[in-house]
């Protein structure tokens, strides 16, 4: 089976992903006794086929077993998810307000988070899952706060000081709602996204200590 490896583990590894033999019935905590040298001192949330996972999940040889690291900054899969993109382009705020203009709108709220302080930001991330889980996140916004439209997006890569790493754009009838609906979806992202992030500035790097995804 294939086990995909993120941050400070694709470092120590060397490689982004390993190939491991396991037993037939091997569970989760098996491939992770298996690989104790590698990520046995790091805190891991699991996520087998892009969906977290226990430790007591059965695992098949076709399987992708995902270790992820606490996230620099886990939600819930809803059908018909509002627009969400993992990009390594540079952001536009004026397009992403654009994917939430709606006729029934009396607001639009938006949000850009920008790097400060250091010369840049490298971000990483387990991208086709942090795409599922952003839609995800913004589509219980929409649900939750009667928003009309959502949409996210969260920059990989280098991002230069002053460049925005994560953009969010909501529509709402009303500016009270539009607010929590924003605030809420990056919040959630900025805690259960598999993304990472490592600050750069000089000779200076290290990556930013994050938290477990629930």
């Amino acid at each position: 089976m294939t086990v995909r490896l993120f941050a400070v583990l694709r470092e120590r590894a060397g490689s982004p992903e390993l190939t491991l033999e396991l037993p037939e019935g091997a569970r989760v905590r098996d491939a992770l006794d298996s690989l104790s040298a590698l990520a046995g001192d790091v805190p891991l949330v699991m996520a087998v086929n892009r969906e977290y996972a226990s430790e007591e999940q059965v695992l098949d040889s076709g399987d992708e077993l995902a270790l992820i690291p606490p996230v620099s900054g886990g939600a819930q899969e809803v059908p018909g998810a509002p627009w969400a993109r993992v990009s390594t382009e540079p952001l536009s705020l004026d397009s992403l307000s654009e994917r939430v203009r709606d006729p029934r709108a009396g607001a639009v709220v938006t949000f850009s988070g920008v790097t400060r302080e250091v010369e840049r930001l490298e971000y990483e991330a387990y991208a086709d899952m942090a795409h599922e889980r952003m839609a995800a996140i913004a589509a219980e916004a929409v649900e939750r706060h009667g928003l009309c439209a959502a949409a996210v997006e969260h920059r990989v890569g280098d991002v230069p000081l002053s460049e925005p790493s994560v953009i969010v754009a909501v529509s709402a009838p009303h500016r009270g709602e539009a607010f929590a609906g924003a605030r809420e979806i990056i919040d959630r992202v900025k805690a259960g996204a598999p993304i990472w992030k490592k600050e750069i500035d000089g000779s200076q790097e290290r990556w930013v200590e994050g938290t477990q995804p629930a």
